[in-house]
């Protein structure tokens, strides 16, 4: 069955033929979620200023929001802490911190899982929900399973931390079914072999392997039907993720990805065409021809998605009309609310008073 769209997730149209844009992978920004706080108390807040600079985003701002970024966003910001810290093995002291509970309601997904191996395999089922672009697999090979993650960001600058991330994160959700005590047999990792493996096999407590063809956990067979002992509070589906994260589909066409860029932006309060250029990894003024070809503009694009996106907080918040104009980066409350009439037709309080959004709202292309 086709999961359920969401209010928030666009279907766009498919390019034109010929427009030649390669859709960029994106990944779920709660991938960074608490790396943003680590990295100020490792190393100080000025690094994390100048991390979101290089990535053109706050991700602090929207680390806990369903919300979707470039992987080369991703990367950047990786790269530029590296930079600026000097620390090569960045990965290395967030990999053990990192942790599913973060991960939303897809991380409540594969957890609430009742065996270790039904775990992985929803986390390969259900990865479109994640990431579009990176790939998963589960192989048993003579009594040793192979739980292997393809990141598409891997070549990019900074992707020796995210390598590293990713083994934490499969790390820990074997360990949210096994003994504490329990190591893996051995992990594999994407990247160059680096002058000692030393500072790798402390973290990960287990041998570790470099130059592979993706980030893997091997562990024993027999460990698959290890069974939480935490108690399940509620019963989750794949349904429940796909109301919590954008619909995969959207993401796959160039235009769903441009709009989740914007959406994302709008979410920290500061949009440019800048911004959603470079986390694509592109051109202002290829940007702007590829949203021609599909009958879009970017300044409108913006306008709708910001109007939604403030109908939903007048409608299911209790923030204060000034709380939300602050909110999307506007000087005044006044400035806000021609905005919003100009693109809904009411003010701002006529629309919270109103008991249905009114006709005529206009949604990003489907």
């Amino acid at each position: 069955m086709k999961p359920p769209a969401t209010h928030f997730a666009p279907s766009p149209q498919r390019l034109s033929r010929g427009a030649g844009i390669k859709v960029p992978p994106v990944v779920s920004v709660a991938a960074l979620a608490g790396v943003s706080a680590m990295v100020r108390q490792a190393f100080g807040d000025k690094v994390v200023r100048q991390a979101n600079q290089a990535a053109m985003l706050d991700i602090e701002l929207i680390e806990d929001q369903d919300c979707f970024i470039p992987h080369t966003t991703m990367t950047r910001f990786l790269a530029e802490v590296e930079r600026r810290s000097g620390e090569p093995h960045l990965g290395l002291l967030v990999a053990p911190h990192l942790s599913l509970t973060r991960y939303g309601r897809w991380g409540e997904y594969l957890l609430a899982a009742d065996t270790l191996g039904a775990a992985l395999a929803r986390a390969v089922s259900a990865l479109g929900y994640h990431s579009r672009g990176d790939g998963m697999t589960v192989a048993m090979d003579r009594g040793i399973v192979r739980a292997s993650y393809f990141n598409a960001a891997r070549g990019n600058p900074g992707y020796a931390h995210v390598a590293a991330g990713t083994a934490g994160v499969l790390l820990s959700l074997a360990r949210s079914y096994l003994p504490p005590d329990w190591r893996p047999r051995l992990i594999e990792l994407d990247i160059p072999r680096p002058r000692t493996a030393t500072p790798f096999e402390d973290v990960f407590d287990c041998p570790v392997v470099f130059d592979a063809a993706a980030v893997s956990v091997c562990l024993d067979a027999p460990l698959l039907d290890r069974a939480t002992e935490r108690s399940r509070s509620r019963l989750l589906t794949i349904h429940d993720v796909a109301r919590a994260r954008t619909e995969p589909e959207g993401l796959d066409r160039f235009l769903g990805v441009v709009v989740e860029q914007i959406r994302a932006q709008v979410m920290t309060g500061a949009v440019s065409i800048e911004s959603t250029a470079r986390g694509l990894d592109t051109s202002v003024r290829t940007l702007q021809r590829s949203l021609r070809r599909d009958g879009a503009d970017f300044r409108e694009l913006v306008n709708l998605i910001r109007a939604r996106r403030a109908k939903e907080l007048l409608d299911g918040s209790a923030a204060s009309i000034t709380e939300i104009a602050t909110a999307f980066g506007y000087s005044t409350p006044a400035n806000f609310a021609r905005a919003f009439r100009k693109a809904t037709g009411v003010a701002p309080h006529e629309f919270r008073a109103s008991s249905g959004a009114p006709e005529g709202m206009e949604e990003p292309p489907r």
